[in-house]
């Protein structure tokens, strides 16, 4: 291990480049060795992105829903705010008859 620090540690620059042709040399071995190991990692990220998209919308719809709860409760109990344009109304003038007889 030793000269695997020294190297890293900016030892001896005839090492670094025996490490750099010794894993050109083996790359083509170990390649095929990697492959299945490299896929099914691949494989695994996937699997779980596809379950946090699944599990995203889920918890958007879910939130949706409660929104549209919470509007219907407010449009039902006849209860306005002002983000929903109500406010305090006033009443309706009445026409009386001396105007409308005229």
């Amino acid at each position: 291990m030793a000269i695997l620090e020294d190297a890293f540690k900016g030892g001896n620059v005839l090492t670094g480049l025996a490490i750099g042709v010794g894993a050109l040399v083996l790359a083509p071995v170990v390649t095929p060795l990697l492959r299945p190991v490299i896929k099914t990692v691949l494989k695994a990220g996937l699997v779980a992105y596809d379950q946090a998209r699944v599990a995203y919308a889920e918890m958007n719809e879910r939130a949706s829903d409660l929104v549209a709860e919470s509007r219907a409760e407010i449009a039902g109990s006849g209860t306005e705010t002002a983000e929903t344009g109500g406010g305090p109304r006033r009443p309706a003038e009445r026409k009386t008859a001396a105007t409308s007889s005229s």
